[in-house]
């Protein structure tokens, strides 16, 4: 990962989404100790992988006692999860033939970096991209989907003035491809296993 370059990628994605909010007003429910992206395991790139990693380095000088409980609740959820992790559970890598399985695991487990005592992200200046553009809406391949909590009783046009707008798509694949080959392992993971000590 190029640190500088990765960093122009979060500014795009937070200004986008910045915009999005904005254009969102009152809609937009998500606000300061909300969880509700924070429980169920999602897919993550390895770029993803290596912002958290290190941001939990930074933590580590900043707070060595918060990063030392993000690090116990991630080798606990790997403890708890790695019978039936849909990939290598030594590595972490989701097997993309396993697609099905991976839909319906771990839905209700919390992520290792969620406090859970304050319902705050540890590593929220690290946080993935996933984390990133939850909340306002975002158009995917099955259409423009919201957070279950935002946007109750708007009309499509209330949802459609708040779309994310994210221009980005060809950079973060070079830098996560980047990522890939200098650090060994290519394809996606979940953020327990991308912050287990390398």
């Amino acid at each position: 990962m190029v640190p500088g370059r990765d960093a122009e990628l979060v500014q795009i994605v937070d200004a986008a989404i910045a915009d999005a909010a904005r254009r969102a007003g009152g809609w937009l429910k998500c606000a300061r100790g909300c969880t509700q992206c924070c429980v169920g395991v999602f897919a993550i790139s390895q770029l993803d992988a290596e912002r958290l990693r290190s941001g939990l380095v930074e933590l580590e000088r900043s707070d060595p006692a918060r990063a030392a409980a993000v690090r116990a609740r991630t080798q606990d959820a790997v403890r708890r999860l790695g019978a039936d992790f849909p990939g290598d559970a030594r590595t972490g890598v989701l097997d993309p033939e396993q697609v099905e399985r991976f839909e319906g695991f771990a839905n209700e487990e919390p992520c290792p970096v969620l406090d859970p005592a304050t319902g705050l992200c540890d590593l929220y200046a690290a946080r993935p991209m996933t984390c990133r553009v939850f909340g306002p809406p975002l158009r995917t391949e099955e259409g423009l989907g919201v957070c279950e909590l935002c946007f109750v009783g708007a009309t499509d046009a209330e949802i459609a003035a708040a779309e994310v707008h994210l221009d980005c798509g060809a950079l973060e694949g070079e830098l996560t491809a980047e990522t890939e080959k200098n650090g060994g392992l290519a394809g996606e993971t979940i953020v327990a296993w991308a912050l287990l000590s390398r």
